[in-house]
């Protein structure tokens, strides 16, 4: 079995040179990049190990008790390019005058503090805990004090900081505002990008799949893809009870949204269920209203059901939770 190197005094060195201790923070970058601290290894092998084992017990539904849960699972998890504007609990710090999530930032930075003085907040970013909304929450508190213009990188979060929802104000609408790429990243049109900031726009606008938010029902995305559109539609209702109600339309021949679409199944993303639907080429995000909103009203009515599930219903059961993932 192989040894483990030791880290070497030109190593030591290189880290008191660039004033890291044992026990400093180092930002927290990809595992296969080199570690800040300057040792030469990979983070993975070097402060990202501390890391790995210092994560916090993991949090199923880290957005619960946040306004708009299911779109911040949409935005994690489904939408390329989306921002909302959020509303802090205290007000905004003085040459702060707004806070805004996005769902990707350039160079994958966790936030931004702009020339101007706003904060973007990125969310689809690798955290280092198990609790994505005290890790979001650490970083939008960096963010805020961060000198206006620079990027705010990611580190190893603490196990009993501050959660959004400690920052974010409850009573505050979440209104998220999908693009179709990532020009928000710049905060005027007339400005010039650096040439890192402008590859990595080129190269994410040119891989964001289409997608559109339905205004008739909640946290529901339509998306084109090559050969045929989805929806996939985030859901508060616990899952056991969901699932009786899917398997209820199912065997009714109610679960569709339409002609030529079809229930294909559902995925679990921080702890909420998320159904989806293949449908038609052809088929439009405005196509899907009227559906979606009449699937809605026949979800609630089943939803509303508490008698046993016949049969033919289990069958239907069975058919829907085989195959079932998490995405986390």
């Amino acid at each position: 079995m192989a040894k483990k190197r030791p880290q070497t005094k030109a190593s030591n060195a290189r880290q008191k040179d660039r004033g890291i201790g044992a026990h400093d923070s180092v930002p927290v970058v990809g595992a296969r990049e080199a570690c800040p601290c300057g040792s030469g290894r990979r983070y993975k092998a070097c402060h990202g190990r501390a890391a790995a084992h210092a994560v916090t017990e993991l949090v199923q539904r880290p957005f619960e008790g946040l306004a708009g849960e299911c779109d911040w699972v949409a935005l994690r998890e489904l939408v390329p390019a989306a921002t909302v504007r959020l509303t802090l609990k205290d007000g905004l710090p003085d040459g702060v005058p707004s806070v805004t999530l996005a769902t990707v930032l350039p160079m994958a930075w966790p936030a931004l503090r702009r020339d101007d003085g706003s904060v973007l907040l990125g969310l689809q970013n690798d955290t280092s805990s198990g609790d994505l909304s005290r890790d979001l929450a650490d970083t939008l508190s960096r963010a805020l004090v961060a000198e206006p213009g620079s990027p705010v990188a990611g580190e190893r979060v603490l196990g009993d900081g501050p959660r959004l929802q400690d920052l974010l104000d409850p009573a505050a609408g979440f209104a998220p505002e999908v693009h179709e790429g990532f020009e928000f990243w710049v905060q005027d049109a007339s400005d010039d990008a650096s040439p890192e900031v402008a590859a990595s726009l080129e190269r994410a606008n040119s891989a964001a799949i289409p997608t559109v938010k339905l205004s008739g029902v909640d946290s529901a995305y339509w998306c084109e893809t090559p050969e045929k559109n989805h929806l996939r539609w985030v859901m508060p209702h616990p899952e056991e009870k969901l699932l009786d109600a899917l398997a209820r339309l199912r065997a009714a021949g109610a679960d569709a949204l339409g002609e030529g679409t079809r229930l294909v199944g559902s995925f679990r993303a921080h702890g909420l269920m998320v159904p989806v639907w293949d449908l038609p080429s052809d088929m439009g995000a405005e196509e899907c209203e009227k559906p979606a909103a009449a699937f809605a009203e026949r979800l609630a009515d089943a939803l509303a059901k508490d008698v046993p599930l016949t049969a033919e219903e289990r069958r239907a059961r069975g058919g829907l939770t085989h195959g079932q993932v998490t995405l986390s």
